[in-house]
């Protein structure tokens, strides 16, 4: 039962039918884990920290760098060469003291994904990189252990969404659109914002995206990503959406 403070605190999603105090509820229970707090898990997490995730775990071993301000929306100028997990705790920590905020201040390779998704259930993760290696390693490791994803990313005014949910087995994954043997290629999607630059506000739609699709998971609503990747163009306002068929001869899911 939620407490007459947690009322007030999400009185305006709680009021809508989709949710209701059942829907804040199975909220208030849930655990996501984000992976990168940079322009896309800075807006991601402080949405999923309002709206009342039970816990949330950050990880991230880049410290705040001034170049980050114009789109890492979490930090202030006074952040610069802190941890971006530890200062992202803090900011969400102070933005909603109810939610418990774990922060993992190093970077996530395979082994180590692999053994905190192993340890630890979560309804949802989120890949917040800007990284194509990381990715396929991030959707590897949730294909093996059936937990849903929510992964985007933008380059320059163009931004990509989609999302997997491993705990059906009939579900495509990541390699199946980008197979793994590109990882090490000089494809567009492995370059990053540091390389070709990025427009913020861009990072701040498709990381409200994936917040939203991650409340849909939860909510056993719709979700609009799900086997689709979702294409958004800042410079036109423009959306279109690829459905996205299983690959047999995926090495992952395959």
């Amino acid at each position: 039962m939620l407490s007459r403070k947690q009322l007030q605190r999400y009185s305006r999603q709680i009021m809508l039918p989709e949710i209701g105090e059942a829907g804040q509820d199975k909220l208030g229970r849930a655990k996501i884990l984000i992976l990168g707090l940079g322009g896309l898990g800075s807006p991601a997490a402080l949405y999923l920290a309002a709206a009342g995730i039970g816990e949330l775990h950050l990880v991230d071993g880049d410290t705040v760098e001034i170049s980050n301000l114009q789109r890492q929306v979490l930090y202030k100028t006074n952040h610069r060469d802190k941890n971006k997990a530890q200062v992202a705790a803090q900011q969400l920590t102070a933005a909603n003291p109810e939610i418990r905020v774990h922060p993992h201040g190093q970077m996530a390779d395979e082994a180590w994904l692999g053994s905190l998704l192993a340890g630890q259930h979560f309804d949802v993760v989120l890949d917040c990189t800007d990284n194509l290696n990381i990715r396929h390693v991030i959707n590897r490791v949730c294909q093996r252990e059936k937990t849903p994803v929510v992964m985007a990313s933008v380059r320059s005014f163009s931004g990509q969404l989609v999302s997997f949910d491993f705990r059906h087995a009939a579900n495509p994954c990541y390699a199946c659109l980008f197979p793994p043997a590109a990882e090490q290629s000089d494809l567009p999607e492995a370059e990053n914002c540091a390389t070709i630059g990025v427009i913020g506000p861009a990072l701040g739609i498709m990381g409200s995206a994936q917040a939203l699709e991650a409340l849909k998971f939860l909510l056993d609503l719709p979700v609009s990503s799900l086997n689709r990747l979702q294409l958004f163009e800042a410079a036109s306002l423009e959306w279109r959406a690829l459905k996205l068929p299983a690959n047999k001869a995926c090495p992952v899911c395959g």
